[in-house]
């Protein structure tokens, strides 16, 4: 089976540790604490290229803000990361009872369009678009948050 074909198949965690997309590693609340402040920052910094109409830029920090909010969790859980998509498939099967389904797939649909905004040919971001990023980064954010301190 090729590469390529093989990764279609990454559905759930022990695939992707299988894969190394993800590693165990030690629990590390150092750096748990550090990527949600990185969360915080690419947020703010989110706002002020929405304010100076820098859509793209707004959109990528925006995704950032989402994935370190995520990240922080998967540290706290003794989680690596190695794949952006392996951290949606890590937080859909571990805390779908705690974070709803709605706001865990803004992370996977806000990866998505990252991706094509920065590598893309034909998507051009817009207000509109920037402005779904910034709010749909504050949700994702808070439910994050949420879960980290409560299981912290």
């Amino acid at each position: 089976m090729e590469r390529n074909q093989q990764f279609m198949e990454i559905k759930t965690i022990e695939d992707c540790l299988k894969f190394r997309l993800l590693r165990r590693i030690s629990p590390d609340k150092h750096k748990s604490v550090k990527s949600l402040e990185m969360a915080q920052i690419n947020l703010k910094d989110a706002n002020v290229e929405l304010k100076y109409s820098l859509y793209k830029s707004a959109i990528m920090s925006s995704y950032m803000a989402m994935f370190h909010a995520a990240r922080a969790i998967l540290y706290r859980d003794g989680i690596q990361e190695k794949n952006h998509y392996a951290v949606y498939i890590y937080l859909k099967e571990k805390y779908l009872n705690k974070i709803p389904l709605p706001i865990l797939n803004l992370l996977n649909i806000h990866r998505i369009e990252r991706h094509e905004a920065v590598y893309g040919l034909d998507f051009i971001p817009q207000k509109e678009d920037a402005l779904l990023a910034v709010r749909d980064a504050k949700s994702f954010i808070s439910e994050a948050e949420k879960v980290f301190w409560k299981e912290t």
